[in-house]
This record gives structure tokens, C-alpha cells and sequence, in this order.
């Protein structure tokens, strides 16, 4: 048959581009599918084609098979990728695509079927002799067997959704007492996630690491492996950082895994990229997991230490061609990392975090490379994962990768959203994984019962702020000045001149005092305390360079309403609402047209509608924060046009609340 010409990606995001750019490097023409949400979204814009396929909720749009088949068909697309998640373990899918008359890059249906259910897919490895967990698989789901099960494998147990993964429908269980609640709960969970409330059970293995083995098959029976990654840095069992190789592998061990992994692919008449995954104890003894029959979240350090395209192999396969290389062939050289960078909040149990993204400036650097799906001005729609990059880095051993992903996260700006950067950089510098030694524990046991917390902001960094702020308003009130010269800000005939900032951070006040120094420098002091010399060395539209207490700083920074700056610097993220001039009281401002949170907090109303008529002063919303309620006031008359936050929520500084179309006097 002709080689595939033209695919359809049935994906969005940082997957979708990454498999457009290998497929347009191969000729091949490029077609995305888009939700309302992503009409304007980078994915969208750098295909060929792009046909929208419904509103922005996945199961009208990404989850819509029918309509995807229905714009591949229109577009005329030969192959369809489905990248991960979404539809890409979905056989009914695959089974589709294929009567349509079109090409499936991925498995054949029936692996996909068979894999995708727990309590199959065990019951074939055991019989192919791979390694699995000690537990029940059966078809017999009453409570009264689970507990006979339990107490003949031993607790503790896991039990999990037969159907489906990423950690729903799964509960440890230490104790007897404690198996009934956890079936009632996991069987829910599956249900509701999966359509499918079928439990198995298993030996919970204390502590392991999560080993994944990269497989590979052609169509005329060539099976291999392209090594291992370790994933076991997870967050209620999502993987947060991922590495190849594992840093405990030996030879042996990986040749022992790779034919594990082979021959669990082979078992099924598997074809293209697949991953096998196993759990690995202190003793070197692993167990098999589950199998994931599509392209993985972490491909890319496998790519890194194999210098394979696997989507170019993906492509390879479906076109009936050989892989054209040997187990032996398969070398892995240096070590790479990858961590996913997602928009949201650490210091509030990592929820996600929506909104407009101001700035975002990926890193550079020997060795790093970003597959992303954002750009400055996009949005973090709520309707989609949370996960907006992933930040991978090569180096020739294990810390010179890790010491550049960790440089290359210092120097990552994302302004508008929260996100889980300075946490990543946190993990990437403790003791445990530095040295090789984490396990699926290592957030648990690194963090403790209550998770991630971010510590008060640095003075340095304060201070920082405080200055920027200072030039900002400064400039503003030149802008508006007439005949005044540049020469006379920050000079005084009388006294001394200072500025004083209230900033709210992460809940806490802090008050600065900023005093003209010499030429480009200030003094700053907060409570009272010893003042910091900050030099401006450079100060442009977004970012500058300080010298603070002549140590050089760069910053990042966004001002939203004169009173909300987002600062990111090498070592912190803040958001800063500035409370001076009298407004910490029971008040705030609206914004204009444009109503934003002047502080984080939870929004407890929200009493305009759309359509509704406002005047100036008007209270539009109530917001809770630092155990005050705050009224949010309209500073315009005007009609809303858009409430973009319901009440009930936590909502960040800068966050928009509603929008005002203002009177034509007014505007």
C-alpha cells in the first residue's frame, strides 16, 4: 500500500504538536480537530487543516469518535493518531476508525480490549509466564469473595478498577476492618469514571518502584524493547517526574525486564508503541502492572537516550514497514529527565489553576528540550488536564541532567496561571533524589501528611517588588504629567522621600518602606526590620535586572490593575496585591470593565448576572480573605457581558470575575 500522506490528530495540546512537527518533518500533511475552547489554540493554528468538532466539554468534543471519523473523512486524512489519553485506549475507537476505511496508528482493537481490563490482561501474562503481583482477578465480584481473597493473599492489599487507570478506583487497604469501604468506594470511583464498577485485588507491594519498559512491534513480528524509565515520583499515582534509564538498573536486570515486557507484548499480537509496566522491590524481584497500548505522557527520555523518533516509528508500523533494527542495536546512552509542569496551586493541594496566560518564556539551554501546547495569551481552560508542558532534560550522566532540568525550571516564566514549578524544582533537589533513592513513597514520606507548602515569601524578593512597583507607578504618573522631567522622580526639595507598600501574599501582610538612594538605587526595609539595598540595573516592559544587596536578580513580572504584580524570579513565584494607600478595609474597586480578584481568596457571591445593569459602585461580588469579607465594587456604569467565576470557589489575585460593557459616557 501507498504510505500514509495525510493524519488527523484526535488530540490537542503539547501531544498534538508534538506529533504534527514529526509527521510534517516526514511530509506529512497535518490535520487537527478543536473544541470552542481551542479554536485559537497552537495546536489548531499549526496544522494544515483544523475542524472543529464541538464545544468545549470532552464528551461533546475529544471523547466524540463519530465526529472525529466524520473530520478525518471531510478533510481527507488517511491515518488517524490519537496521541494519549482522550480516545487513544478506547478499542470501540480503534475498531471504528478502522471500518471507516482508515488507518489506526496504535494497537489492533483487540489488544487495546484485552489490555485495558485489569483482570484480563492478568489472567494472559500469567499464562505467558510474565511476573504479576500475588491476587484475585476472578469474575466472581461479591464482597464475601474479596475478603476470602484477601485473607488468603495477605494484607495489605490494593484493590483496584479492573477497567481504566491513573489511580482511580484504587484504595491501599492496611487492615481486614478496613476492606468493605474501600470495595463500596473503589467500585463507585470505577464506575462512575470507567462505566465499569469490576474490582481486582492485590498484594500491595510497600515502597517499590515504578518501572516501565518501552516496547515495540512491527507487523511482520518483530517485537523489542527500547529500555526502561523509572516513574516512581507520583502524586496520587500520577507520575510528576519521569527518567530513563532507572537509576538502579543493571544489566541483568534489564535484559530479565525487556523479555518480560516482549513477551507480555507478544502475547497479545501487539503492534507499535507500547508500554509495560512493572513494579520493582529492594530485592530486585518485579511484578507486572498493567500495559498502556498507546504513546506515553513520558516518550520523550526514552527518545533522549535511544536518539529514536518513536512517533516516526508509530508512523513506520502503520504503513506496514519493518523497524528496521535489532535488540542489539538498541543502545541507551547519557540519562534524561522529564517533569511535567502543570497550571496549578502547590500551597492549596495542588488544584488546578485556570485563566489567561500572561507570559510564558520556555527555557533555553544544552540539553533541554520543552514539548508544549501554550503561548503567551493562551488559555488554561477548565475543561481539559492541568498538564500545559513538559520540560525534559539530557545530560551525559544522571546529575548532570538533573543539575540542567534544574536551571532549566529556574529559568521557566509562566505568569497568569499558578503553577507547580517551584515545587518541581523542590523535588529536584532533595537528598532522596539526588541520590537515586525514590520509590513510589518519595512525595509521602518527602512531604508528609500535609503535602507541599510554600514558606513565606523571601525579603529580598519583596523588596524587589516593592521597587518594581515603585518605577511602575512612577511611570504611570510621568505618563500623565505635563512638563515635568524625568530628572525630579525620586528627588525632594524638603525631606526625604519614601513609599510605602501593604502587599498581601500567600495571606500574610508584609509592609516595605522604599527610600531614594543614591542614583538608580533604593533602600528597603519591611517592619521595621534592617534595610536592603536595591540596585535597578535594568527595568524593561516585563522584566529587569536588580541588584539586591549586590547580588544580581533577574525577574519576570506582569501588573494587573496597578494593584496585582506577578513576580517570578530563579527561586520564587509570588503574586503581590498591593493594599497601600487605604484599601485593606471591607472594599475594593471593580476594575473597570474589567473585574478582577484584587486578592486570593474564596468568592462567596457573585451578584450580577449576564445582561444585568450595573452603576458605579454597585457591589458586585464578595470575596473572603485573611478572615475578612471583602465587597467587590462596580467603577463604572455599564451592562455585564460575561461572569467568568461562580461563587463557592477559591480564586487567585488577578483572576477575572466579570466583564462590563461601560456606557458610552463612561468609557
Amino acid at each position: 500500500m501507498a504510505d500514509i500522506g495525510s493524519i488527523l490528530v484526535a488530540n490537542r495540546g503539547e501531544i498534538a504538536l508534538r506529533i504534527m512537527r514529526t509527521a510534517r518533518s516526514l511530509g506529512i500533511r497535518t490535520i487537527a480537530v478543536y473544541s470552542d475552547a481551542d479554536a485559537q489554540a497552537p495546536h489548531t493554528r499549526f496544522a494544515d487543516t483544523a475542524v472543529r468538532i464541538g464545544p468545549a466539554p470532552v464528551a461533546e468534543s475529544y471523547l466524540r469518535g463519530d465526529r472525529i471519523i466524520a473530520a478525518a473523512k471531510t478533510a481527507g486524512a488517511q491515518a488517524i493518531h490519537p496521541g494519549y489519553g482522550f480516545l487513544s485506549e478506547n478499542a470501540e475507537f480503534a475498531g471504528a476508525v478502522e471500518t471507516a476505511g482508515l488507518i489506526f496508528i496504535g494497537p489492533a482493537p483487540e489488544a487495546i480490549e484485552l489490555m485495558g481490563d485489569k483482570a484480563v490482561a492478568k489472567r494472559r501474562m500469567i499464562a505467558a509466564g510474565v511476573p504479576c503481583v500475588p491476587g484475585y482477578e476472578g469474575e466472581v465480584q461479591t464482597e464475601e469473595r474479596f475478603i476470602e481473597c484477601a485473607g488468603q493473599i495477605g494484607y495489605p492489599v490494593m484493590v483496584k478498577a479492573a477497567a481504566g487507570g491513573g489511580g482511580r478506583g484504587m484504595r491501599l487497604v492496611a487492615q481486614p476492618e478496613g476492606l468493605r469501604s474501600a470495595l463500596k468506594a473503589a467500585r463507585a470511583e470505577a464506575a462512575s469514571a470507567f462505566g465499569n464498577g469490576d474490582l481486582i485485588l492485590e498484594k500491595a507491594i510497600l515502597r517499590p518502584r515504578h518501572v516501565e519498559v518501552q516496547v515495540f512491534a512491527d507487523t511482520l513480528g518483530n517485537v523489542l524493547h527500547l529500555g526502561e524509565r523509572d516513574c516512581s515520583v507520583q502524586r496520587r499515582h500520577q507520575k510528576v517526574i519521569e527518567e530513563a534509564p532507572c537509576p538502579v538498573m543493571t544489566e541483568a536486570l534489564r535484559a530479565r525486564m525487556g523479555a518480560a515486557a516482549v513477551e507480555a507484548a507478544r502475547a497479545v499480537s501487539y503492534r507499535g508503541a507500547g508500554t509495560v509496566e512493572f513494579l520493582l522491590d529492594g530485592s530486585g524481584d518485579f511484578y507486572f502492572l498493567e500495559m498502556n497500548t498507546r504513546l506515553q505522557v513520558e516518550h520523550p527520555v526514552t527518545e533522549c537516550v535511544t536518539g529514536l523518533d518513536l512517533v516516526a516509528l508509530q508512523i513506520q508500523v502503520a504503513n506496514g514497514r519493518p523497524l528496521g533494527f535489532s535488540q542489539e542495536d538498541v543502545r541507551l546512552q547519557g540519562h534524561a529527565i522529564e517533569v511535567r509542569f502543570y497550571a496549578e496551586d502547590p500551597a492549596q493541594d495542588f488544584l488546578p489553576s485556570t485563566g489567561r496566560i500572561l507570559h510564558w518564556q520556555p527555557p533555553l539551554g544544552e540539553g533541554v528540550r520543552v514539548d508544549a501546547g501554550i503561548e503567551s495569551g493562551s488559555e488554561v481552560s477548565p475543561y481539559y488536564d492541568a498538564m500545559v508542558a513538559k520540560i525534559i532534560a539530557r545530560g551525559r550522566d544522571r546529575e548532570e541532567a538533573r543539575r540542567r532540568l534544574v536551571r532549566a525550571l529556574a529559568s521557566t516564566v509562566l505568569i497568569g496561571t499558578h503553577t507547580n514549578r517551584d515545587f518541581l524544582i523542590d523535588a529536584l533537589e532533595r537528598a532522596a533524589f539526588i541520590s537515586g533513592e525514590a520509590t513510589t513513597a518519595f512525595i509521602e514520606e518527602t512531604y508528609g501528611p500535609g503535602g507541599y507548602t510554600v514558606g513565606p515569601p523571601g525579603v529580598r524578593l519583596l523588596a524587589a517588588a516593592a521597587v518594581i512597583q515603585h518605577r511602575l507607578s512612577q511611570r504611570r504618573s510621568l505618563a500623565r504629567s505635563v512638563s515635568v522631567s524625568a530628572e525630579l522622580l525620586d528627588w525632594s526639595s524638603a525631606a526625604d522621600l519614601e513609599s510605602v507598600r501593604v502587599y498581601l501574599a500567600d495571606d500574610r501582610l508584609h509592609t516595605l518602606t522604599v527610600r531614594p538612594g543614591s542614583e538608580g538605587s533604593y533602600d528597603v526595609s519591611m517592619d521595621e526590620a534592617r534595610a536592603h539595598s536595591v540596585e535597578v540595573v535594568r527595568l524593561d516592559a516585563g522584566s529587569g535586572k536588580l541588584l539586591i544587596d549586590r547580588i544580581a536578580v533577574e525577574v519576570h513580572f506582569h501588573a494587573l490593575a496597578e494593584r496585582v504584580l506577578h513576580l517570578v524570579s530563579e527561586s520564587s513565584t509570588l503574586t503581590l496585591t498591593d493594599l497601600s494607600g487605604g484599601v485593606a478595609n471591607d472594599t475594593d474597586a471593580g476594575g473597570g470593565g474589567t473585574v478582577l480578584a484584587p486578592m486570593h481568596g474564596m468568592l462567596l457571591e457573585v451578584l450580577a448576572g449576564e445582561g444585568d445593569r450595573v452603576a458605579k459602585g454597585d457591589k458586585l461580588a464578595v470575596l473572603e480573605a485573611m478572615k475578612m469579607q471583602h465587597e467587590i465594587l462596580a467603577e463604572t456604569d455599564g451592562t455585564v457581558i460575561s461572569v467568568l467565576a461562580a461563587a463557592g470557589r477559591q480564586i487567585a489575585a488577578g483572576d477575572h470575575i466579570l466583564e462590563i460593557q461601560a456606557d458610552a459616557a463612561d468609557a
